[in-house]
């Protein structure tokens, strides 16, 4: 069941690519389809989803004298992630984005990494994880070189130099646990029972300090952040939506996966760090993200505020051996919970972006103003998703960082009270952006902007309803992600 929700947006990929490009309207129905298809498997799979282990494990032998395998499998994380992750493309693919007469290519390109992304959350093998990764971020870059604007080319390549950086970093820590394993294995599940580099020496630092790097890039986190604006910024809308809402989610689950279980001690000995780290990217992503005048930019530098929330609540959840799980798996639930509202919250963003392009081919608050008097819906959705990226009650953002906060004081309470910094900052970026773009005066060369169209609202209305839904009634969310965090700290 999850080989079919990983391999059917490929199968549709290669299908595409065989069909005559004049059927743009047959490429695109057959495009959503496939996009839909991983949704009903993975609700299957969340009916059947019983405690926080890895479970539903498919696994088949692929270099037996390597010991790799095919091996997937699911947890409350990797699911909850991996359902993220087939909606988005979902409604990335519904939204009118302009293909430029290359149909077969941008709807072949979005399933293939569809494939490579859901790949990453459900891979339990070391090796078939890193196949996955390095396959979307070569997706990516296609997508960002093919269908950008502005410098996109560059973009494309600084995204792809930086991430291929770390995937390398990563790649060396793989193969320095693989090393160390009896007998030789990639697969995750058997590495953690083994816990084959235990400790803080010097091989288990190298080690962590591999892994952190590669995922640290994708997160992204400061300092190592520097190539997610331009390539935001750069990328067509539904782009961003992915690369946002998806890749960056990456580097904060491979903490999760990888770090957390498979390297405890060296977890706990750089946790601080981590925290640290975290607090300086919420801090710094919102101050800057207060200083911009580009709707894009901004939306992107957000984002790594919200990332800086993520790791850390990660990092308080594994800064302890014992004692406090029950904050522990608090601050680990929310960090997840917030990678799932980011998604849903700066997707949708991103999504509005793309209809500011699409009427004036500008992100520019100076350029804009007064669109609230003709186009009530885009500022009805914008307000909506605006309040729960700075985190108001009732809505999914308040959730996540709430649980976050909780959880942390209990380990870090300093770094917890500096990160709410975060909060009112990121408030004040929202609040302004709102400001200037949708009320005041309309501007004159403004009086022809129109509402959104249906398949923009269509796109949307999934993202506006999930963030609502889960401020309001999140239990049937946190249950599934709050056993396995449990099972992860050893708390039940």
């Amino acid at each position: 069941m999850l080989t079919a929700a990983i391999f059917a947006p490929l199968a549709a990929a290669i299908a595409i690519a065989l069909l005559p490009t004049a059927r743009e309207r047959l490429l695109r129905g057959l495009a959503l389809v496939a996009a839909a298809f991983p949704l009903v498997p993975l609700a299957v799979t969340w009916g059947r989803m019983e405690g926080g282990e890895i479970q539903l494990v498919e696994a088949v032998d692929w270099i037996p004298t390597l010991g790799v395998g095919y091996r997937v499998g699911v947890d409350g994380v990797s699911l909850t992630l991996a359902a993220l992750t087939a909606l988005l493309f979902l409604v990335s693919l519904i939204f009118p984005e302009d293909v430029r007469g290359r149909p077969k290519a941008y709807f072949a390109l979005f399933l293939f990494l569809e494939t490579a992304s859901l790949g990453v959350f459900l891979a339990m093998d070391l090796f078939l994880f890193y196949v996955f990764w390095d396959l979307s971020l070569a997706g990516m870059y296609f997508v960002i070189g093919g269908w950008g604007h502005g410098d996109r080319q560059r973009s494309a390549l600084k995204f792809f130099l930086y991430t291929l950086a770390g995937s390398l970093a990563m790649l060396l820590a793989i193969l320095g646990l693989y090393l160390a394993t009896d007998p030789r294995t990639f697969d995750m599940i058997e590495i953690v029972r083994q816990q084959p580099v235990a400790g803080t020496g010097l091989r288990a630092s190298l080690i962590f300090l591999g892994f952190a790097i590669g995922f640290a890039i994708k997160a992204p986190l400061v300092p190592f952040h520097t190539w997610l604006p331009p390539a935001h910024v750069d990328a067509p809308a539904p782009g961003s939506t992915i690369l946002a809402g998806v890749l960056l989610k990456m580097g904060t689950y491979g903490f999760i996966r990888i770090l957390m279980p498979m390297l405890p001690g060296a977890f706990r000995a750089y946790a601080l760090a981590l925290a640290i780290l975290g607090v300086v990217s919420i801090v710094y992503g919102a101050l800057v993200t207060l200083a911009q005048r580009n709707v894009k930019r901004l939306i992107a530098y957000s984002s790594v505020t919200h990332m800086g929330y993520t790791m850390l609540g990660i990092a308080a959840a594994g800064a302890l051996a014992t004692g406090e799980v029950e904050a522990r798996s608090l601050a680990l639930t929310g960090a997840t919970v917030e990678m799932v509202a980011h998604g849903l919250i700066t997707g949708g963003l991103f999504l509005i972006a793309g209809t500011l392009w699409r009427r004036g081919e500008t992100y520019d608050l100076d350029a804009l103003g007064g669109l609230a008097s003709r186009a009530t819906r885009a500022t009805g959705v914008t307000v909506v998703l605006a309040f729960a990226s700075l985190g108001l009650p009732g809505l999914a953002g308040f959730v996540a960082e709430f649980q976050i906060f909780v959880g942390t004081f209990s380990v870090y309470p300093w770094l917890a009270g500096i990160g709410l910094l975060g909060v009112i900052v990121l408030a004040a970026a929202f609040l302004r952006m709102l400001r200037e773009a949708f009320l005041g005066p309309l501007p004159e060369e403004l009086r022809d902007w129109t509402d959104l169209d249906a398949a923009e609202t269509v796109s949307l209305a999934p993202l506006l309803l999930l963030t609502v839904v889960i401020g309001i009634a999140p239990a049937w969310l946190l249950d599934v992600i709050d056993r396995t965090a449990r099972a992860l700290l050893g708390g039940g």
